[in-house]
């Protein structure tokens, strides 16, 4: 091996990446090279640190001939200004530019009280105006150089501070909260500084007006990032003029805003010497769309009347940091007692979390994995997590008033609200989250908070946090740690100590009082926090395995309730269902291990009183939850209530069985909706078999009830059910009545009157039964919309109905044949039924024309007559505009017209007939997908509401909390029903314009 392959293989081993590169670049460096070779080592990156080094050894040489050299010997002989510039080279580019082009700099690296000492504020303030050639000691500073020069001399003495608290960061480890509140101090010394150049710009006017600067944001907080906007509120008012006058308020304005004007732009504008950093004032009130500058009054006004929940949460860090010291510190005393009172504020937590979703949402999809602010278990979770917390018991515990995050989580976790150990753990993951981005954004100084996933930025930025042994394996894998622990940390945060206050929990816990438990329930969103204490405390209570696994589910399980539209109910359904099945060894183990069951029972008992009481009557139900829940075919449903029912020993007990497994495929149904999305058409074909199969299967036992009761050997009579209405149509929603006739034949060498006698028996029994108490929802069996409607016999045969139609019937009987379907019951009565009604309902040549006048008379007096008082014409499901009536009697009345010659328009279902006139060319594609649309949404609207609230309802509720509940079955987001109901209302006002259309016209 040659010698200079050997010296490669040795630099190879220290770190260099390019070992041929390393020898020949620590050649070049002459004497100097050996000492400094385990310092570039030592550095993030050991190749960019030795060619930046080389690169600044020739800048000194282009200013004065042999200038690098002694550089070099000067670094080489102090081992801590050696380890602070190969430091600085190695993880910064930016900052290696910058040397290159002041390489003078370099010797601020030699000051050998950077490792120990941080730059006091003032001495930055000091040192920003002199640099811009201003006073620091005046009162309002103006700068004496020239424009550009100042603002060139601006950007070179940031980075010359940049430079050295980079230096005490990467060299000498210095604390995250220590170096982000000294990156503060040089932020606000900056706007002071940029302050100055811009009263020289505006002239004389800049002294009309007094302006302070308020940071916000992580400046305010006293935690900023290397590079980060700096969010800031511009106030102003009036100044005193040296005749003791005055300024004119309209002066003072126009002066106030092109002071914060120049001021931003001096930040941002790009030089010779680069930029700064924008500065955005989009915090102040009403946004981009308010003025730039507000006076104190106008900032109270708006504060006090307008301001939504998230502002107060900005202000929590507001810091008046430049400009006017005292206006700064008015507008402070003004804004703090607003801030400590937010919490308490009707929609606090919607607002708290619609922000939360906000800054989720706005997550660019190529960024979401890899970012370490806004992705899940990133930055942001632990900010929102601790500033929630703040404002919920800052008021009353004033010690928790703090700008910056691990400030504040240290009080937190000293004052119980947040525990020992998890404090510590969610400490530690901020503050390596932290360190993380701030090497990111030091490389190239560029503000970004994603994680890069190439194998050469992932080594460099290990090696920069002490990762020297497979750095970009061990940072990915810590950073996926901490990301977890952040992630198990927030759902913990708010609601592990709750437990505390009602149960004694083992090791440092945080122990909340009952106030402030009480405080952060309300906060969270649930409306009686005593009662949900209680709770928790019968949940939690004893020293059992059940209680042990209860306080380890409930702080999950607290959270998404706390995300449900009724956290209350949710948390007591639970207790309510835990009490039915504590001693079930399956129960609270499948909650534990089976995180997708337990996140769809919270969804249910929080969302569905429905739901809620189904399982409750059903707790056995719960094992649904982590199975399919796609409803079960008609024939398999009825196959088990056969199943159950030769077992059973009276009509009781069998019919007992029958709605047993109707309140199971109820409830799975129920949650199908609810958490997996089945879609609505499902819905209504899933109720309709499970109606089915109970009517046959009822049937069936009053059948042999009343063959026992009479002592017959065999059935006076065959007996079918006809489906009719939204039943017929195979369109049950969950609140719906089973509109049903009955038809039935005498049995061979049986009397009419014998035959008619029993079939009326077995109809009333099976009625019967199904009225019966129980403790599943009741199936009511309507059948007035048979001939004659209640004055009419419950039962008839075939020959009756015949006859009944050809002499009696009206056109609105022949409507409601349409949605006919022989479902039940003796399957020949049942096809001979069809036939005696299919050309009654499809006449070959269609309705004639008075018949048609006839129908659109019968649904205006609808339209006008049936609409129930008080209801609101445009959010009534059913009767309203544009409602389920408007579609249905449209598609009916193109069926009895045209089903005649279409063969396609002869079916009892909405949809497929509005395709099959589509299909026909009797109304455009557009039109029914109008109504296709409308006709779909208004009967998942109309399921959502029988959901929610327990009971069907034909109105869009008006109670807020039901219709956020309606809204988030139908898959909106958390405050998303105002969206809901302007989607419903535009949906249904284009349908109701179709209807006009199609069928008045």
């Amino acid at each position: 091996m040659s010698p200079a392959a050997s010296s490669a293989g040795t630099y190879v081993r220290k770190g260099f990446v390019d070992g041929a590169a390393a020898a020949r670049g620590i050649e070049r460096l002459g004497d100097a090279g050996p000492p400094l070779t385990d310092e570039l080592a030592a550095s993030a990156d050991p190749d960019a640190a030795l060619d930046g080094l080389l690169r600044l050894v020739e800048a000194l040489d282009e200013q004065s001939a042999g200038a690098g050299r002694e550089m070099l010997a000067e670094v080489a002989d102090d081992e801590g200004t050696a380890m602070r510039l190969c430091s600085v080279l190695g993880a910064s580019p930016a900052l290696a530019h910058h040397l290159v082009r002041h390489p003078e700099q370099w010797r601020e690296l030699t000051d050998p009280t950077l490792g120990s000492t941080r730059t006091a504020a003032y001495a930055l303030r000091e040192a920003m105006l002199t640099a811009v050639g201003a006073d620091p000691h005046a009162a309002e500073p103006v700068a004496g150089l020239p424009d550009k020069e100042a603002v060139d001399a601006l950007r070179v003495e940031y980075r010359r501070h940049l430079l050295r608290l980079a230096s005490r960061d990467l060299a000498h480890h210095v604390g995250l909260d220590d170096a982000a509140a000294e990156i503060s101090d040089l932020a606000a010394a900056t706007l002071d500084a940029a302050l100055a150049v811009a009263r020289v710009r505006v002239g004389e006017h800049a002294g009309a007006a007094r302006l302070a600067i308020i940071a916000m944001g992580k400046c305010g907080g006293h935690e900023l990032n290397y590079i980060s906007d700096v969010d800031v509120v511009f106030v102003h008012e009036a100044a005193e003029l040296e005749s003791g006058e005055r300024a004119d308020d309209g002066v003072a304005l126009r002066a106030a805003t092109q002071l914060a004007s120049q001021l931003m732009r001096i930040c941002s504008d790009h030089t010779r010497e680069g930029t700064i950093w924008p500065v955005d004032a989009n915090l102040r009130p009403e946004g981009s769309q308010g003025p730039l500058v507000r006076t104190l009054a106008s900032h109270q006004g708006y504060y006090e009347k307008w301001a939504k929940t998230w502002e107060f949460q900005a202000l929590l860090k507001a810091r008046p940091v430049a400009g006017d010291a005292e206006l700064g510190r008015r507008y402070w005393d003004m804004v703090t007692p607003m801030v400590w009172s937010a919490a308490g504020r009707d929609g606090f937590v919607a607002d708290v979390q619609a922000m939360r979703r906000r800054v989720v949402d706005h997550i660019p999809a190529h960024e979401a994995e890899r970012q370490i602010k806004l992705g899940s278990g990133g930055l942001r979770d632990v900010e929102f997590a601790v500033q929630l917390l703040q404002l919920v018991h800052g008021r009353s515990d004033p010690s928790l008033r703090e700008g910056a995050t691990l400030s504040a989580l240290t009080r937190l976790t000293e004052g119980g609200y947040v525990g020992r150990q998890d404090g510590e753990k969610l400490h530690e993951a901020y503050t390596f989250l932290r360190t993380l981005e701030h090497r990111i954004q030091l490389y190239q100084l560029r503000r970004t908070h994603v994680l890069p996933d190439d194998e050469a930025s992932l080594r460099r930025l290990g090696r920069s946090i002490g990762i020297f042994s497979e750095p970009a394996a061990q940072l990915e894998r810590q950073w996926r740690h901490h990301r977890r622990e952040v992630r198990r940390l927030h759902e913990k945060l708010f609601y592990r100590p709750l437990l505390g206050a009602v149960a004694k929990l083992p090791g440092a816990e945080a122990r909340l009082s009952l106030e402030a438990a009480e405080a952060r329930l309300s906060a969270l969103g649930y409306a009686d926090p005593r009662a949900a204490l209680r709770h928790l405390e019968a949940l939690t209570s004893g020293v059992s395995r059940t209680s042990d696994i209860q306080r380890t589910l409930l702080p999950v399980l607290l959270e998404w309730f706390a995300d449900s539209p009724d956290p209350d109910a949710g948390l007591f359904g639970f207790r309510r269902i835990s009490e039915s099945l504590g001693r079930s060894p399956w129960y609270l183990t499948m909650l534990r291990d089976e995180g997708e069951v337990a996140q769809r029972l919270a969804v249910v008992l929080g969302t569905s009183r429905y739901a809620t009481d189904l399982l409750e009557r059903e707790p056995q139900g719960v094992k649904m939850l982590g199975e399919s829940l796609v409803p079960l075919s008609a024939e398999a449903a009825l196959a088990e209530m056969q199943s159950l029912v030769e077992r059973a020993e009276t009509p009781e007990a069998a019919v007992a069985a029958v709605r047993a497994v109707r309140r199971r495929e109820l409830l799975r149904i129920a949650c199908g909706d609810l958490v997996a999305g089945t879609d609505v058409a499902l819905v209504g074909q899933g109720l309709s078999r499970l109606t089915d199969a109970t009517l046959q299967a009822t049937l069936d036992i009053a059948i042999e009830s009343v063959r026992r009761q009479r002592g017959l050997d065999a059935p006076a009579s065959r007996i079918a059910v006809i489906a009719m209405g939204r039943y017929g149509g195979f369109e049950l929603s969950y609140g719906s009545d089973a509109d049903v006739m009955f038809v039935h034949e005498p049995a061979e060498d049986v009397e009419a009157q014998a035959a008619s006698s029993y079939a009326t028996a077995v109809v009333a029994e099976l009625r019967r039964l199904l009225s019966l108490p129980a403790s599943d929802p009741p199936l009511e069996v309507d059948a007035d919309l048979r001939p004659e409607g209640k004055n009419g016999p419950m039962v008839r045969t075939v020959e009756s109905y015949a006859a009944y139609y050809a002499k009696w019937s009206s056109v609105w009987e022949f409507q409601a044949l349409l949605r006919a379907d022989a479902v039940a019951g003796d399957e020949d009565l049942r096809a001979r039924f069809t036939d005696l009604i299919d050309p009654l309902r499809f006449p070959v040549e269609g309705i004639s024309d008075s018949a048609v006048v006839e129908v659109r008379r019968i649904k205006a007096r609808v339209d006008d007559e049936r609409l129930p008082r008080g209801a609101d014409r445009h959010t009534h499901l059913k009767l309203g505009r544009g409602g389920l009536a408007d579609v249905e009697w449209t598609v009916q009345l193109l069926q009895m017209r045209h089903a005649g010659r279409v063969e396609a328009l002869r079916t009892p279902q909405t949809l497929p007939a509005l395709q099959a006139a589509t299909d026909a060319g009797l109304i455009s594609e557009d039109d029914a997908a109008t109504l296709a649309e409308a006709w779909r949404l208004v009967s998942r609207v109309r399921n959502a509401v029988t959901l929610v609230r327990g009971r069907p309802s034909d109105q869009l509720p008006r109670d807020s909390r039901e219709r956020a509940a309606v809204a988030q079955v139908l898959g909106y987001p958390q405050g998303a029903s105002d969206q809901m109901v302007n989607d419903y209302l535009r949906t249904t006002r284009r349908a109701h314009a179709v209807v006009e259309r199609v069928f008045w016209e």
